[in-house]
């Protein structure tokens, strides 16, 4: 019996869902990111495979500016289980909420960066529409 190194309780899909819903990002915006060839349908097919293809999985992982990693080896018991044994009560939790660098510029980048995407998405079909336009005339 071959021995594969992944955790067989990992499900790269679930994770790859996980963390793009995590960043507010649709699977039509993921899908329009990674080219013409896909479609939401596809995405959805995608977060439901366990295992994905290490190419597209470095892809996906480039536009959510995740670590490859993060979505390979998430593992969601053994983060419950971390954060339950380090939090067993408030006082750890306010300590680390009150060391945290600002939260708040964590949330204005994350929102920088949705509005950069929605704007790179709104130029690319504004000049597919003037593409469409010309050809629509030249005929």
């Amino acid at each position: 019996m071959a021995h594969t190194t992944s955790n067989p309780k990992i499900h790269e899909g679930r994770n790859l869902k996980r963390f793009r819903e995590m960043l507010s990002v649709k699977q039509d915006a993921l899908a329009f990111e990674l080219g013409e060839d896909w479609n939401q349908q596809k995405i959805s097919l995608l977060e439901q495979k366990e295992k994905i293809d290490s190419d597209i999985l470095e892809q996906v992982a480039a536009i959510l500016k995740i670590p490859a990693e993060a979505i390979r080896n998430f593992d969601e018991q053994q983060a419950i289980t971390v954060i339950s044994s380090t939090f067993n009560d408030n006082s750890q939790l306010g300590t680390l909420i009150n060391n945290y660098n600002n939260p708040i510029d964590a949330v204005l980048k994350l929102h920088e960066e949705k509005m950069a995407l929605y704007e790179r998405m709104l130029k690319e079909k504004d000049e597919m529409m003037e593409r469409l336009e010309r050809l629509i005339t030249n005929q």
